[in-house]
C-alpha cells in the first residue's frame, strides 16, 4: 500500500479519531474578530494550546502507546522530544500505566521538563543529554535497543501521523464555511503530513501551507533535496519545530499534499507570541504562533478568504519572555546597540542623554566596556526608538556631535559576543 494512498490517510485518521475521542479534548475553532479584520478574512484559530498537555502531541503519542498497548505494558516504552511529544508519552503512559523513559535535550526549557515530571508521575524517567532533539534521540534510541523497550517516535511513524491528523477531522467538522486555507508549523512533519493528507482528501480546494522558522527550515531543505536531509546547524528558539531533519514517511506525504512551505523569522515570530498575549490573552510558545506569523506574508491571498491557523501548543515559560521581546524589537526595526566612543570632554554623557537621544527614545542598556577608567572609554549603549524612521535621525545626531560609534547590529560577530 502507498505512503499517501487516500484509502490508507483518511481510514486510519478515522480510526485514530474514534480511539481518541474519549482522551483528548476537541479544542476550540475560534473566530479572531482582530485578525479577520486586520486581514479583510475570515480567520479562525484552532487552539491545540488548550489541549491537555497543551499541545497537540498527545494525539499521536496517545494513539500509538495504545496500540502497542499489551507489549509496552511488559518492556515499557522509549521517547525523544524537545518538549511537546515528551509530555504527550509522560501523559500517555500516567494514563496507561505504562512504564516510559524520556530523553530530552539539555537545551529544553525548564517549564517543559517540569510538566514532563507532572504529567508522567511514578512512571516515566527523564533523561536530559546533548544539545538538539536530534542528540537526544540518537542517545534514546541506543537505550531502547539495549533495553529492548519500544521506541515512540515523535514523527515519522504512521501511527503518530494518523493520531495528529485528528486535528484536521475536528477542523472541517466545525468549520461553517468552505475553507480556503490551512496553516500549521512544520518540525519534523508528523503534524502537517497528517493534517494535509485528511483535509486535501475531504476538501481538495483547501490550500494547506506548512510553516517552518527560518533558522530551521528542514522540511523545505527536504523538498528542495528531493528527501531528507540533516541541516549542519539550527536555531533553537522555535524548540518544537527545531529538527535538523524531517522523517522519510512525513516527507513523503508532505510532498505529496502540502500546497507550499513558508519560513518565517525567529524575530517575527517573537512579535506574534507578544500580539496574540495582548491582544488576545493567547499564550503560544514560538512554534505555536509560527502560524499566525504566516498571515502577513499571505495577505492578499487571504483577502475574502477563510483560513485557518493552528496554534500547536502553549508551553511558553515565562523566563524567556524578556528574550522575546528582545528579538521583537530587533526584527520590527525598534531596537539598536551600540558601540559608543564617548569625547574625553566634561559633559559628553550628558550632552549625548540631552542631544542625541530623540524625545521618544529610550536607553535599555549601558556599560562601559573597561572596569578602569570608564569615562574615557567606549561603551555599549541599547536605544530602544519608538519607531523604525527614528533611527536615521539617531545617527545623524552622534554624527553632528562628534560621538565615534559602531553599529552593533551590523556585525554579526559583535553582536553574538556582546548581545
Amino acid at each position: 500500500m502507498e505512503v499517501a494512498d487516500k484509502s490508507f490517510t483518511v481510514e486510519n485518521i478515522l480510526k485514530a479519531q474514534h480511539q481518541l475521542k474519549d482522551v483528548v479534548i476537541h479544542t476550540p475553532l475560534q473566530k479572531n474578530e482582530y485578525l479577520s479584520e486586520k486581514y479583510g478574512a475570515n480567520i479562525y484559530l484552532k487552539r491545540e494550546d488548550l489541549q491537555s498537555v497543551r499541545s497537540f502531541k498527545l494525539r499521536g503519542a496517545y494513539y500509538k502507546i495504545k496500540k502497542v498497548e499489551d507489549e509496552a505494558r511488559a518492556r515499557g516504552v522509549v521517547c525523544a522530544s524537545a518538549g511537546n511529544h515528551a509530555q504527550g508519552v509522560a501523559y500517555s503512559c500516567a494514563h496507561l500505566k505504562i512504564k516510559g523513559t524520556i530523553f530530552m535535550p539539555l537545551t529544553t526549557p525548564k517549564q517543559k521538563v517540569d510538566q514532563v515530571r507532572m504529567f508522567g508521575r511514578d512512571y516515566v524517567e527523564i533523561v536530559l543529554t546533548g544539545d538538539t532533539f536530534d542528540d537526544s534521540a540518537n542517545a534514546a534510541m541506543d537505550y531502547c535497543l539495549e533495553h529492548e523497550m519500544i521506541f515512540i517516535h515523535p514523527f515519522d511513524d504512521y501511527d503518530i501521523i494518523a493520531g495528529q491528523g485528528t486535528l484536521g477531522v475536528e477542523i472541517l467538522n466545525d468549520i461553517e464555511e468552505p475553507l480556503d486555507f490551512v496553516f500549521g508549523g512544520i518540525g519534523g512533519g508528523g503534524l502537517m503530513s497528517g493534517v494535509a493528507a485528511y483535509i486535501k482528501n475531504i476538501s481538495p480546494h483547501t490550500k494547506v501551507i506548512g510553516v517552518e522558522p527560518e533558522g530551521a527550515p528542514s522540511m523545505k531543505a527536504a523538498f528542495e533535496n528531493g528527501g531528507p536531509v540533516t541541516l549542519e546547524k539550527i536555531d533553537k528558539f522555535c524548540d518544537g519545530t527545531a529538527v535538523q531533519s524531517v522523517g522519510q514517511k512525513t516527507y513523503e506525504i508532505c510532498r505529496k499534499y502540502l500546497d507550499d512551505i513558508i519560513t518565517i523569522p525567529e524575530g517575527k515570530v517573537s512579535t506574534t507570541i507578544l500580539d496574540l498575549y495582548n491582544k488576545h490573552a493567547i499564550i503560544a510558545e514560538p512554534s505555536g504562533a509560527l502560524p499566525v506569523s504566516a498571515f502577513d506574508f499571505f495577505a492578499d491571498q487571504l483577502k475574502g478568504k477563510t483560513a485557518v491557523a493552528i496554534i500547536t501548543g502553549g508551553n511558553n515559560d515565562i523566563s524567556r519572555m524578556q528574550e522575546i521581546k528582545e528579538k521583537s524589537l530587533l526584527y520590527e526595526g525598534l531596537l539598536y546597540y551600540f558601540i559608543v566612543n564617548f569625547p574625553q570632554r566634561a559633559g559628553a554623557l550628558r550632552q549625548f542623554l540631552t542631544v542625541v537621544l530623540g524625545p521618544n527614545d529610550d536607553i535599555i542598556r549601558f556599560e562601559y566596556t573597561k572596569k578602569n577608567n570608564k569615562e574615557e572609554g567606549p561603551a555599549l549603549v541599547g536605544i530602544e526608538v519608538s519607531k523604525p524612521e527614528d533611527y536615521e535621525g539617531l545617527i545623524d545626531r552622534m554624527r553632528v556631535n562628534g560621538f565615534e560609534f559602531k553599529e552593533v547590529n551590523k556585525d554579526s560577530t559583535l553582536f553574538g559576543l556582546l548581545i
